[in-house]
């Protein structure tokens, strides 16, 4: 540990060195422990640096490994998933029609304007539930995506509904959202819309895969999926809006609808 400035005065009197020897011991000794100090701090911003620049280029590494190149003023979302609950290909889930089947692989990376972000992160949301039987609303936007007990909201049977607000217009290019991924479940109904009216009178539909119209949104086109660690991503194509709304009618377990998080990219 390096002396106190007292204590070289105290060695200094102590050893009855000539002021002028004094005064050049102290310097030299001052130095070292300046040059020293400054080489530590110096080591502990390259680690910061190198650290940062890490996951500056993750997302990139990703589009890099998946042999797929961005195009021109493009970049890949820069994603950060949670941890995998659940291996392999479920084998519970019988009966579900136009059921997507597994990719076996990470899902290639997606590329979106750049310089866009989660912009739903702790905006304000509501639902049709506004007293879920497990936790919070706002948990939705909290930005905790794992599956663990605690980390997800529980909304009553049947169709429900939230709505996130963005408190103003953005170009939206991409959401991925997580219902419950601690199993392998199938949610229904799922529908995602898109409006600058918080009614909804007027509204674009994104993603839609109720198909009996159960949720009376319209009959949809799109797959059922089974949930995993990476989400559902869709690709909403630059469409404009402040409101965010997804509905689900349930799932192959139970009649309860879930939610761990809603992420919404754009500028």
């Amino acid at each position: 540990m390096a002396p106190s400035s007292e204590l070289d005065s105290d060695v200094i009197a102590e050893r009855k060195y000539p002021p002028s020897r004094a005064s050049v011991y102290g310097i030299k000794f001052t130095n070292k422990m300046v040059k020293t100090d400054l080489k530590l701090k110096a080591q502990d911003c390259c680690v910061l640096v190198l650290f940062f620049m890490l996951g500056l280029a993750s997302a990139a590494t990703a589009a890099e490994e998946s042999g797929i190149k961005a195009p021109s003023g493009m970049a890949a979302l820069p994603l950060k998933l949670p941890k995998p609950m659940f291996v392999g290909t479920p084998q519970n889930i019988k009966g579900v029609k136009q059921l997507e089947k597994p990719l076996g692989k990470p899902r290639p990376p997606f590329f979106a304007p750049k310089g866009v972000k989660n912009l739903a992160l702790g905006k304000k949301i509501s639902g049709s539930d506004e007293e879920p039987i497990m936790g919070e609303l706002k948990m939705i936007t909290d930005g905790d995506k794992e599956a663990a007990d605690g980390s997800y909201v529980e909304l009553g049977p049947f169709t429900q509904q939230i709505t996130i607000d963005l408190e103003k217009e953005h170009d939206i290019y991409a959401l991925l959202f997580w219902h419950y991924h601690k199993q392998a479940r199938v949610y229904f109904d799922v529908v995602v819309q898109v409006s600058n009216d918080p009614e909804f009178k007027k509204f674009a539909t994104v993603y839609n895969n109720d198909h009996d119209n159960s949720a009376e949104q319209g009959v949809g086109k799109d797959n059922h999926y089974v949930e995993t660690s990476e989400g559902r991503l869709i690709d909403t194509k630059g469409v404009r809006g402040r409101y965010v709304r997804l509905y689900s009618g349930g799932n192959n377990a139970s009649d309860l609808n879930h939610y761990i998080e809603v992420e919404v990219y754009g500028k």
